[in-house]
């Protein structure tokens, strides 16, 4: 059956941004064609695109199970569903799921990563990749070509179990350093002179392989129970190696406004943060790309003490980036973090090692992050490659 799914179209289908009452739905004609969704007009394939294209799904019911076939002309239709976000008035239950770190060198079965199939038994309403979903810079072969990035999308989404995964489960994208051009980038970097795209060009390559609305930090309402906000770490930050200070910034002025304003404004019960990099840590001494390192310290101690004050019962974050699982609660303010973990143990590595002034767990393996709101409260669940909690922590 998997391995049918891929042969049909070989990077099946990413559904993304659900709401109430729209989704968007991308996918990819592997050449020249036409493309359409639940017989609907047809849309021709371009090249300038790699051949992909996102359809906008309108006037849905909220939670409401969604069923489309997509279908690349001449072959039959790849067929899966997703549910719609209930109202926020509407007080149901929702597990969704965060990974970071699919190195492909690192798969742990030729067929995908286990944690898909591991994921797929606790039936996510959706999953947030928080970015490294794919290395441009260090898996082979080095991207140093637009043709060879999007073939690492290509390779990713093809392996059977992540496209039998995304034909059921939607997903909120959000990117990092190796999935945009080079590692800790900046939007001023100087990379390799081998390169042959630029960081705008990188960015515009994101938007192609996923589907994106207009914004790149937004957040998602799902029922009474839960709101989540993706933000953007890479396109407004300043260089990592500038001074810090009041004006040294990750995430820009304008998102910064935007977060503060919208988490105040949200009469969500439970408020979760997804960040692709680390806001509490701990992290390495050496790096400086993240507001848990001396390079961000300003802007860092500036959010967590914001999250303390303002929000100390209800907010949580969850990270990406970190080739290592924690759940950390920052001492001055209370601010609380779990970081996912890589997609794979073989990916993992680079801690600094547990540190109980902080730590609350700490394992140096991989798996993904599962997060459920329920009447009975917020559930936190960072789990092994196979699923199997390996710690919890629940918020009743």
């Amino acid at each position: 059956m998997l391995l049918l799914l891929a042969l049909l179209q070989s990077t099946g289908v990413k559904v993304g941004e659900v709401s109430e009452t729209s989704a968007l739905l991308w996918f990819r004609a592997d050449g020249p064609g036409r493309m359409r969704v639940n017989s609907g007009e047809w849309v021709e394939a371009v090249a300038d695109r790699d051949f992909t294209h996102v359809f906008k799904l309108d006037g849905l019911k909220p939670a409401t199970l969604v069923e489309y076939a997509a279908e690349v002309e001449g072959k039959p239709a790849l067929k899966g569903s997703f549910r719609t976000a209930p109202s926020k008035e509407v007080a149901e239950d929702v597990v969704f799921t965060v990974i970071t770190g699919q190195a492909y060198k690192d798969l742990d079965d030729p067929a995908g990563f286990k944690i898909y199939p591991a994921m797929g038994k606790l039936k996510p309403h959706f999953i947030v990749p928080t970015g490294d979903t794919v290395y441009y810079d260090n898996d082979p072969p080095l991207a140093t070509t637009k043709a060879l990035a999007r073939f690492h999308w290509e390779r990713m989404y093809k392996l059977p179990r992540h496209v039998d995964f995304h034909l059921r489960v939607p997903g909120y994208w959000e990117k990092d350093d190796h999935d945009l051009i080079w590692n800790d980038c900046w939007p001023s970097m100087k990379v390799d002179k081998r390169l042959e795209f630029t960081f705008q060009e990188g960015c515009a390559l994101f938007r192609e392989q996923v589907p994106m609305g207009p914004s790149l930090y937004r957040s998602a309402r799902w029922g009474k129970r839960l709101e989540v906000w993706m933000v953007e770490g890479r396109d407004f930050r300043s260089a990592n190696t500038a001074p810090d200070g009041p004006e040294k910034t990750i995430w820009g002025a304008a998102q910064k406004a935007w977060l503060k304003k919208s988490l105040l404004e949200s009469d969500a019960e439970w408020k979760v943060l997804v960040s692709p990099t680390p806001i509490v840590g701990p992290d390495r001494g050496n790096k400086g790309d993240n507001h848990a390192n001396a390079a961000f310290r300003h802007e860092g101690e500036e959010l967590r003490r914001w999250f303390g004050e303002k929000l100390p019962k209800n907010f949580f974050i969850a990270c990406g980036d970190r080739h290592w699982q924690y759940h950390s609660v920052d001492p001055e303010t209370g601010a609380q973090e779990f970081s996912c973990g890589p997609a794979s143990d073989q990916h993992s590595g680079g801690s600094p090692g547990l540190d109980a002034r902080m730590h609350r767990f700490h394992r140096v393996k991989g798996g993904f992050l599962s997060v459920s709101a329920t009447a009975a409260g917020l559930a936190f669940r960072l789990r092994d490659v196979d699923g199997a909690v390996v710690y919890e922590k629940a918020f009743p």
